[in-house]
């Protein structure tokens, strides 16, 4: 906006001293040369980071494995490549978030064990919960489906979001059942005890702490804010957290009575 602002008001004056005389010319067509020469440096700087994002890419896809391997068995049910490269972009876009290489020699060992293992935890999550008993009706799978289609401004977009994913509706369909019966397990059955008070207080001094650390090391300190503006944040990720851990305690216990042969 400020950039907008700042085009509007230079337009502006120019403008206004359009009958300026010669002098004011010659100092507008400056402008205009000093303006060219930014948009072509903005131009060539777009250009440099198309490349390097074109080159991680292809990286990043040199991880990927064929669609039509079998990476794992869990259970007697296959674990297939197209689902292994579904999981390994989400694991890349995790360590790419925070700032990490994923194709780094380390990195990519890591982002390899992380896919494999959030599948086979996955696997046996969805196991447990239909074994349990829970299903996904037609209707609440057109409502997701309808949901996930709003995410798009047209059916054309959302068509090529499908093709770049490698996946079609009825493979769409199928997934959000998948995540519907996985969520009705997740909410009834994986219990989680609640956040305390005290719990959110000492997050919340932990993080003073290490904003005061910061600030000692030469690092400019933000101004904290009040524990009871971020309360319901804290509180929520606190819940995050331990829901994960429960999941990850769950999924330790199936390992222990299921047959998993990784075969990657």
């Amino acid at each position: 906006m400020k950039k907008l602002m700042y085009t509007m008001l230079i337009g502006l004056i120019a403008a206004a001293l359009t009958a300026c005389g010669s002098n004011d010319d010659a100092k507008q067509s400056k402008s205009d040369d000093q303006k060219t020469a930014q948009t072509e440096q903005q131009k060539e700087a777009q250009k440099k980071q198309e490349k390097q994002a074109k080159e991680m890419q292809k990286k990043l896809d040199k991880q990927k494995v064929d669609d039509k391997k079998t990476v794992a068995v869990v259970n007697g049910k296959k674990v297939s490549g197209e689902e292994y490269n579904a999981a390994l972009s989400s694991s890349q876009a995790q360590y790419q978030q925070m700032g990490q290489d994923p194709t780094s020699k380390e990195a990519a060992k890591q982002v390899k064990q992380q896919t494999i293992d959030n599948l086979v935890g996955q696997t046996l999550l969805l196991q447990e919960a239909e074994n349990k008993g829970y299903k996904a009706t037609d209707e609440e799978v057109n409502k997701k489906l309808k949901e996930t289609k709003k995410q798009f401004k047209t059916d054309k977009q959302f068509k090529a979001a499908l093709k770049d994913a490698g996946l079609t509706q009825s493979q769409l369909k199928s997934e959000l059942a998948d995540s519907i019966k996985y969520q009705q397990y997740v909410d009834k059955d994986i219990q989680t005890p609640e956040v305390t008070d005290k719990e959110i207080q000492d997050y919340y001094d932990q993080f003073a702490k290490q904003s005061q650390s910061q600030a000692s090391g030469g690092k400019e300190q933000s101004q904290m804010p009040k524990l009871e503006d971020v309360k319901p944040q804290i509180k929520q990720q606190l819940e995050q957290q331990k829901k994960q851990e429960a999941l990850e305690k769950k999924v330790e216990e199936l390992k222990k009575n299921a047959k998993v042969e990784v075969k990657l």
